[in-house]
């Protein structure tokens, strides 16, 4: 313009500082960052007039890996202690996690504008069961078992190019151990064997045994140990049958002194031999010592206990428990014999009952709701007819001895009543008089 035109510099509208103006209108901005970006104008103004111009200036920056991931510290915190993390690279990380358990994999990258994420195992989309967190840069997968052998990696791009990082799982495997053996099951003799110890690794250290159970047991293979010849020591027979069965009996026994060798043959050795290692078992005992008990009931009692049918009665005795030679004592040394009844039933006379009822009497009322009528309820002997006891005929229900009697309206009575004079009237008269 005439006269020139002064030009000011604005970033965002805000004015910028002149340091950066080149003389010919021009704006230098040397070595280019993020916060360059936005909206540059310039005013170029004279005395005749002003014009404004501007342009936006985009940054672009690819893809790159960063040394941490911010949100994956969160997620594992609400994750639980049975999950594993891990970031992916470049060059590609690795990470062992044991079966079952949840895996965290994240994909920390930057630039501008935000890279899309996406993921991938062994170089196809996902197909397991999984979570995409914080905008993908984070995978979660539930379990790793349902993994198979493969590699996840993750692909980040955008206008200003793309980026590839990559990390392995290996999926730790259950094995079974046989490196530890059990003690010798003698310490002489030929019968001494140690058996291998099955354990359950994972990682080298020690399981439960049953995460093993799908896995093929090796062979067991017993080992020979401690085949010498054993020291002379006494042998002792099984005890004989006790001679009484209480009171006090004797049982015996046969005590020889022996030596076994490797082989497993028994030597006889003189009682000198075996008496220096240990002292002669005994070869007699006494044995059941407790006093010899029975059961003794006294008589029957009379057969005149309460009535339980006709002519039946129950009739009782006492059970006691006693030493041979009489004395009573506890009935539980008793308790391994079969203890006699302590009742039973009996025929009796006195039992011979049953209910007599007589004849209803009049009901008190012709009609209405308190009329009733009573009758005589006995308990009389069958053969004599003669009353006893009630109590001699409880083991029959008692019959009633009243109820309740012409209990209907007493007004519909009247009616009817009335209607039938009427009736008895016409008919003599010739006539018949509806009501």
């Amino acid at each position: 313009g005439v006269p020139e035109a002064e030009v000011t510099w604005f970033k965002n509208k805000v004015k910028l500082s002149p340091a950066h103006h080149l003389h010919d209108g021009s704006l230098l901005i040397s070595n280019v960052s993020l916060s360059d970006q936005g909206l540059y104008s310039c005013k170029a103004a004279n005395l005749r007039g002003a014009v404004t111009e501007s342009s936006q200036l985009l940054i672009l920056e690819p893809p790159r890996p960063l040394p941490y991931l911010e949100d994956l510290e969160a997620v594992l915190s609400s994750a639980g202690t049975n999950t594993h993390s891990v970031l992916t690279s470049p060059s590609g990380t690795k990470m062992t996690v044991s079966p079952g358990s949840s895996a965290v994999i994240g994909c920390a990258v930057d630039g501008h504008p935000t890279p899309n994420i996406t993921w991938f195992h062994s170089g196809e989309p996902l197909s397991i069961q999984n979570r995409l967190l914080s905008a993908g840069h984070i995978l979660q997968i539930f379990n790793v078992s349902d993994a198979p052998d493969g590699e996840f990696s993750c692909l980040a791009q955008n206008e200003a190019g793309s980026l590839t990082q990559k990390t392995s799982l290996a999926i730790q495997e259950y094995r079974w151990s046989v490196d530890k053996l059990t003690a010798c099951s003698a310490s002489c003799g030929h019968k001494g064997v140690q058996l291998p110890q099955l354990r359950c690794l994972l990682d080298e250290d020690e399981v439960n045994i049953s995460h093993c159970k799908e896995k093929p047991k090796p062979t067991l293979q017993p080992v020979a140990c401690n085949r010498r010849d054993c020291p002379s020591r006494w042998m002792v027979t099984s005890w004989s049958p006790c001679t009484r069965s209480c009171g006090g009996g004797i049982q015996m026994r046969r005590v020889t002194c022996q030596l076994l060798t490797a082989k497993g043959s028994s030597v006889p050795m003189s009682n000198e031999a075996c008496a220096q290692v240990s002292k002669r078992p005994v070869d007699t005992q006494n044995c059941n010592r407790q006093p010899c008990v029975e059961w003794v009931a006294s008589s029957w009692g009379q057969c005149n206990g309460p009535c339980i049918g006709p002519r039946l009665a129950v009739q009782h005795r006492h059970i006691f428990c006693q030493t041979k030679d009489g004395t009573s004592v506890s009935s539980d040394q008793c308790s391994a014999l079969p203890r006699p009844l302590s009742t039973q039933n009996c025929w009796t006379d006195v039992c011979g009952v049953h209910w007599r009822v007589s004849l209803w009497t009049v009901c008190t009322a012709t009609c209405g709701n308190y009329g009733f009528q009573s009758r005589r309820v006995d308990c009389v002997h069958i053969r004599t007819n003669k009353p006893v006891l009630e109590h001699h005929c409880s083991w029959r229900p008692r019959p009633v001895n009243w109820q309740r009697c012409n209990i209907t309206p007493c007004e519909s009575s009247r009616l009817l009543r009335g209607g039938e004079a009427l009736w008895d009237t016409g008919r003599k008269e010739g006539r018949v008089i509806s009501q």
